[in-house]
């Protein structure tokens, strides 16, 4: 028998810190290669590095990925890369932003001083010590489909929310004083790298982060030695991933861009595409009546077998 073939598409995740100085010449001819290799997904460019997500041929994401490596400071590029069957973006996007990750602490420099890494292969130790604080960094949304076994979870809508939250619970997580180790997570390791930098400038000093987060750590440690339960979140059509990368079993509402899973698909307050339990009391009739109509044009083009690219409401 022969082997399976993989699926067609290169998913490439990826972030780097790193010093740009112009941010506008370095976007235009990276937009232009991505679209002249037939790229998706979105790229955004600050001050401090570069992060996004793209996913398209493989020879289209070798070639996008050589031309971020020649960029200052991205030689070391390390992209976390998974498969998908379909291609899991609409278009491509590059913008330029203040942060690559939005904390809103502006002194805050992960290329100053950040937490220790530790590898997927180290991680069940040190996370399952008694001695060790362990800290789910992502949204509220992201850890309701999946988080490690015993990890806090902050609740923050986003990911500004996250220093207001440590520090009003501070004393509480350290009991009063420094706990001798704090590790973290996030999906890619991006989040992590801003946090720990956080933590360490508030005065914590062992602080540590899952490298390459929880994709590396689904692609490397086995699932029958994994403290991982659930499933993992990610920003593209996929929704979530399981070991090995695989897709998991959530779809996406097309209102909130929130996760729904069997329960919240089983749910009254389920309309595709125009509402989920979640964000149905979030909306207005109007605006429920106008994500109808969209998945309404979203049919009609899929009946004509042409793409539909809407506008995202959040």
């Amino acid at each position: 028998m022969l082997p399976e073939a993989p699926l067609p598409i290169c998913v490439a995740a990826l972030y780097r810190f790193t010093a740009f100085e112009d941010c506008a010449a370095i976007r235009a001819p990276l937009e232009a290669l991505c679209r002249a290799q037939g790229v998706k997904g979105t790229l955004l460019l600050a001050r401090e590095g570069i992060n996004g997500t793209i996913a398209g041929s493989d020879a289209g994401i070798a070639a996008v990925l050589a031309h971020i490596r020649a960029l200052p400071g991205c030689a070391a590029l390390e992209p976390k890369l998974s498969r998908a069957a379909t291609m899991p973006f609409h278009r491509m996007k590059v913008r330029i932003k203040r942060e690559i990750v939005t904390m809103g602490e502006p002194d805050i420099d992960p290329l100053a001083d950040v937490g220790h890494y530790v590898a997927p292969e180290a991680w069940n130790a040190l996370i399952a010590a008694p001695d060790t604080i362990v800290i789910d960094t992502r949204n509220d949304y992201e850890v309701a489909v999946g988080t490690f076994r015993g990890a806090i979870d902050p609740q923050t809508p986003t990911f500004r929310d996250f220093p207001a939250w440590f520090r009003a619970q501070r004393d509480t997580l350290l009991g009063g004083g420094v706990a001798p180790k704090v590790a973290m997570f996030c999906t890619g390791g991006i989040r992590c790298e801003k946090a720990t930098a956080f933590l360490k400038a508030e005065g914590v000093d062992e602080v540590y982060h899952l490298e390459g987060g929880i994709l590396n750590y689904l692609e490397t440690v086995p699932a029958e030695e994994s403290l991982w339960e659930g499933e993992c979140f990610v920003f593209d059509e996929r929704v979530t991933v399981v070991h090995g990368l695989a897709k998991g079993s959530h779809d996406l509402c097309r209102a909130c861009r929130r996760p729904i899973g069997a329960a919240d698909r089983a749910s009254p307050l389920y309309v595709e595409g125009v509402s989920c339990p979640a964000c149905h009391a979030e909306r207005s009739d109007d605006q429920r009546a106008g994500y109808a109509e969209r998945m309404r044009q979203t049919r009609f083009a899929e009946a004509r077998g042409e793409p539909h690219v809407g506008a995202t409401h959040r």
